[in-house]
């Protein structure tokens, strides 16, 4: 199994579906609630953006391959089928 890396920013609307996301897929599967998703604020933490190649939040990659970045418009449907996809990568 596989850490996730995970950027968002306070506030940002993508970032809170992408969490709530995390959160529903774990209780539709609890095999998703052992992949470990560290999630870093990336204007308080920004040592941990170092390496890693995004524009928008939130991110998630597994080291510097990234999985997933948010696009504007995205609906929840859409934010939640890109965090399963990643959590499905971790486990593989």
């Amino acid at each position: 199994m596989k850490e996730i890396t995970a950027f968002y920013l306070n506030g940002c609307p993508y970032c809170k579906g992408a969490r709530e996301a995390v959160q529903e897929l774990i209780a539709e599967n609890p095999a998703y609630g052992t992949v470990p998703v560290m999630w870093y604020e990336e204007s308080e933490q920004p040592e941990a953006v170092q390496g890693h190649s995004y524009y928008y939040v939130p991110s998630l990659f597994i080291g510097k391959e990234k999985l997933y970045e948010a696009q504007p418009g995205q609906s929840y449907d859409e934010i939640k089928a890109h965090v399963k996809a990643a959590l499905d990568a971790a486990l593989a």
